[in-house]
């Protein structure tokens, strides 16, 4: 199953997102666990980029399940980031948490930036 969404860079897309993830893996039976770490991994890209991509109008969104993987791209058209600049959350800080959780629970993760051309954050979750 292959599903892709051009989405607007709104805060109002995300919970889109979310039930759009929800729906398809409940319909392929993917166990709780892996839809719930998947779910929570894909919020944290989607709002990164609502929050983050000044310069984007819109965002798209790739989600492939083949076999008992899961793989899921965020991407978007906005100024970009240094990912080798994004250090660890701190505890005491609000922000900066969402690329850790995505890096602790996805697998594969990958992030490519280029300034004044977008992002892409690709990450994979296998299941049972």
């Amino acid at each position: 199953m292959t599903v892709q969404l051009d989405l607007p860079r709104e805060a109002g897309s995300v919970p889109t997102v979310r039930r759009m993830l929800r729906s398809a893996l409940a319909a392929l039976q993917v166990d709780r666990d892996a839809q719930d770490d998947l779910e929570i991994a894909i919020t944290e890209a989607c709002s990164n980029v609502v929050r983050h991509a000044d310069g984007a109008e819109n965002f798209e969104v790739s989600l492939n399940v083949a076999g008992n993987r899961c793989s899921i791209d965020v991407r978007d058209t906005g100024e970009g980031f240094d990912p080798d600049a994004i250090g660890a959350a701190s505890s005491s800080s609000e922000s900066g948490r969402g690329l850790s959780l995505i890096k602790a629970l996805g697998e594969n993760v990958r992030m490519h930036s280029v300034p004044k051309r977008g992002s892409l954050i690709h990450f994979e979750k296998s299941f049972a």
